[in-house]
């Protein structure tokens, strides 16, 4: 199987090699592919060493399906280049997530929307992957009605360029600046930009996606998304009303029972999840599941997960293995 990777050379391209090797995909041959300027470096896979080459020249070695992490405005310019050419493609951008015609897809959630006729297929954001994971079994059992989440996201989200300036500012050392404030010892309440409805876009992200992963219109969700001075993954503080009555052991059952979830919920020995613990797995972690004792058919939880895995790379090569699994590569 050849592979391509879009974006080889970045934080998350890094990551989606590091996964593909640890979930040994079926990979004969890799294409790592990344802007001009590292055209010609080398990045080592599985013990190998192979040349990054452009994105026309991965085109013309003709891959069995491309995983892109190099941001919306490469994805918008040669995803539909690759498909058109046959290969599949799989975006972790933004940009394809709320087409209409295109497939937005946790594999545990909805892998069964995509079709063998599905060229260019989405992951969606880091933040909404853990959190429907987590909604989805509840969903089917009590019917949610409204999700209210705030998150805690850590500075990979952002890329290499936040994780320099955390440092160098834990080092009292002046440098680039990924974002308008410093990020150490403090918290940014502005993931992306502002939108006219006083919402950042990461915000509507969570909003917008979770309805089409869930393939629900009808829940509503709104959201406060945050930047924090952490590593290792993101966490979220999410209360959910259902339309039915639950058990509040029932429900943590029904979590301990769904795949890629692991409760983590013992408060008499102050165990519950924390994105040192999520760091490098690929599993998304729920704790401090308790009822709102406020209004009723309302539980509180704490979701985290490392957001450059579950909440990237990992979810993208599930979905390539789902793809594989049915032939479709």
């Amino acid at each position: 199987m050849k592979v391509a990777v879009v974006g080889a050379t970045g934080l998350v391209g890094s990551k989606m090699l590091q996964v593909l090797t640890e979930r040994n995909f079926p990979v004969t041959e890799l294409i790592p592919v990344a802007s001009e300027k590292s055209v010609g470096k080398e990045v080592t896979f599985k013990g190998k060493t192979w040349k990054v080459v452009s994105a026309d020249t991965a085109i013309s070695m003709q891959p069995n399906v491309a995983i892109f992490s190099a941001g919306g405005s490469t994805s918008l310019e040669w995803a539909p280049k690759f498909a058109a050419a046959g290969i599949t493609v799989i975006d972790n951008s933004s940009a394809w997530r709320m087409d209409p015609t295109k497939k937005l897809v946790v594999p545990e959630v909805n892998g069964d929307a995509i079709t063998q006729e599905d060229k260019i297929i989405a992951n969606p954001n880091c933040s909404t992957i853990q959190m429907v994971l987590v909604l989805k079994p509840l969903h089917e059992k009590y019917k949610i009605k409204r999700v209210v989440v705030s998150t805690y996201q850590s500075v990979t989200g952002t890329g290499v360029k936040a994780v320099t300036q955390l440092m160098n500012e834990r080092q009292g050392i002046t440098g680039e600046m990924a974002y308008a404030y410093p990020i150490d010892l403090n918290v940014i309440p502005q993931i992306d930009v502002f939108l006219d409805n006083g919402y950042t876009k990461e915000e509507m992200k969570m909003v917008n996606e979770t309805k089409k992963i869930m393939r629900d219109d009808s829940i509503l969700v709104t959201a406060t998304t945050v930047r924090i001075p952490v590593m290792g993954g993101h966490s979220e503080a999410v209360n959910i009303e259902f339309e039915n009555e639950y058990d509040v052991a029932e429900l943590r059952a029904l979590l301990e029972k769904t795949p890629g979830v692991i409760v983590v919920d013992d408060p008499s020995k102050a165990l519950y999840p924390m994105p040192k613990d999520a760091h490098d797995k690929d599993e998304v972690f729920v704790g401090r599941i308790r009822r709102d004792e406020t209004q009723p058919k309302t539980v509180n939880m704490w979701i985290v997960a490392d957001n450059l895995r579950k909440g990237a790379a990992t979810n993208a090569v599930q979905i390539a293995e789902y793809l594989s699994s049915k032939n479709w590569l």
